[in-house]
C-alpha cells in the first residue's frame, strides 16, 4: 500500500481524523490531514492533555519545586479547611492522582458541582477522600484532577499554561498557548464536542488555571514532538526538558481493574499498552493518541475531532497504519 492508497484508506474508516504525523528514528514516515484541516491547526486531544500534566510535573520535581509524588496534596494547601470528621483526605498524596488511585466522595465526574464553583481547585479538594479511605482501587477522574493544577501552582506560582509554554512547548518549538475562557456552560460544552479547528490554547478555570483533566488543544505535529521527546528519554535536539527518571517512572505499569480499559495498564496519567515491550500512550476521547514504541523507536500522533466512543485507535495504530509504513 502506497502513501495515497493509506490516506484514502484513512479517509475511508477513520471518519474523524484529522491529522496524522508518524516518526521512525527521528524522521517523519508519514504526514497527512483530512476533513479540511491543515497541518497547524489544533484539535481538543481530550484526556490525552492528563499526559502533558504528566511530563509538567517531572519537570517541577526535577527543578525541585515539588519535592516528591509523595508529598500529601494537602501540603500544598495549607489554608484548607478540612471538613469535621474527614481524615482520609490527610493521607491522599500526589501519587495518588497520578496514578487514578485518589478516593473520592463521589461517584464519576462532577462536572456541574466543580465547573459551576468559584474555586474549581477548592471544590475539588472538597470531593476527595472519604469513608473508605486509601483503598488502592483504580479510579479513573477528569474534573477532580482540577488539584494537580492548583498544586504546580501552588509550588511555581505559574499558571499552568504559562509553566507549559516556558518548560515544555517552548523547548519543543511547539507554538505558544493561551488559555481559554468559557462564559457559560453552553460555551463549554461547545468547546468541548465541536469539530471545528481550534488554535493553540488551553481550557481554563476562572482563576486561569488549566484544566489537566482535558482541554489542552495540539496538532499532530506537536503531538509528535512529545512523542519523540519521549522516546529520547527526555530529551529533544540535545537538550533535557524532563529527566530521563521521570519517563521511567512514568511509564511503569500498574494493574488496572474494570470492565472498560481493554487490559491496559496504568504509569503517571499514561496508559502501557504493551508492558513487555514498553510500548505506552496518551489517549484521549475520540481517539486523540500520542504512541511511543521505543523498542521500534516510533512515536505516532493522531488528532481528531469529537467523535465519542472512538475505542479503536491504537489497533488501527498497530494493525492498519504502521504495518502499511513498515
Amino acid at each position: 500500500m502506497n502513501k495515497k492508497e493509506l490516506k484514502d484508506l484513512i479517509a475511508k474508516t477513520q471518519l474523524n481524523i484529522c491529522q496524522i504525523v508518524v516518526l521512525k528514528g527521528g524522521r517523519e514516515v508519514f504526514a497527512g490531514e483530512w476533513n479540511g484541516y491543515k497541518r497547524d491547526d489544533c484539535t481538543h486531544i481530550m484526556s490525552a492533555t492528563k499526559s502533558i500534566v504528566s511530563l509538567l510535573n517531572g519537570i517541577a520535581i526535577d527543578r525541585g519545586l515539588i519535592k516528591s509524588i509523595d508529598d500529601k496534596v494537602l501540603d500544598y494547601f495549607p489554608d484548607y479547611q478540612i471538613k469535621r470528621g474527614e481524615k482520609t483526605i490527610q493521607d491522599v498524596t500526589i501519587r495518588h492522582l497520578l496514578t487514578m488511585r485518589a478516593p473520592y466522595k463521589c461517584k464519576g465526574d462532577p462536572w456541574s458541582k466543580v465547573c459551576a464553583s468559584e474555586d474549581w481547585t477548592k471544590s475539588s479538594l472538597d470531593l476527595l477522600g472519604g469513608r473508605k479511605g486509601l483503598t488502592d482501587e483504580f479510579n479513573y477522574q477528569t474534573v477532580c484532577l482540577h488539584i494537580l493544577s492548583g498544586i504546580l501552582y501552588q509550588a511555581s506560582g505559574m499558571k499552568t499554561v504559562d509553566f507549559a509554554n516556558e518548560y515544555l512547548f517552548k523547548p519543543l518549538a511547539i507554538r505558544e498557548h493561551k488559555n481559554f475562557y468559557a462564559k457559560s456552560a453552553e460555551e463549554h460544552k461547545a468547546f468541548t464536542i465541536e469539530k471545528t479547528p481550534k488554535g493553540h490554547v488551553w481550557f481554563a478555570d476562572p482563576d486561569g488555571l488549566g484544566t489537566p483533566g482535558y482541554g489542552l488543544c495540539m496538532s499532530a505535529e506537536d503531538m509528535a514532538k512529545i512523542g519523540q521527546m519521549c522516546l529520547n528519554c527526555g530529551e529533544y535536539n540535545g537538550q533535557r526538558i524532563v529527566s530521563e527518571s521521570w519517563i521511567h517512572d512514568m511509564t511503569v505499569p500498574r494493574e488496572v481493574t474494570g470492565p472498560y480499559f481493554r487490559g491496559m495498564q496504568y504509569g503517571y496519567l499514561w496508559w502501557i499498552i504493551h508492558s513487555e515491550k514498553n510500548v505506552y500512550a496518551a489517549i484521549g476521547n475520540s481517539g486523540n493518541v500520542i504512541y511511543v514504541n521505543p523498542e521500534t523507536d516510533t512515536a505516532v500522533a493522531v488528532a481528531s475531532y469529537f467523535k465519542p466512543t472512538v475505542f479503536d485507535r491504537i489497533d488501527f495504530i498497530e494493525d492498519t497504519l504502521l504495518p502499511a509504513l513498515s
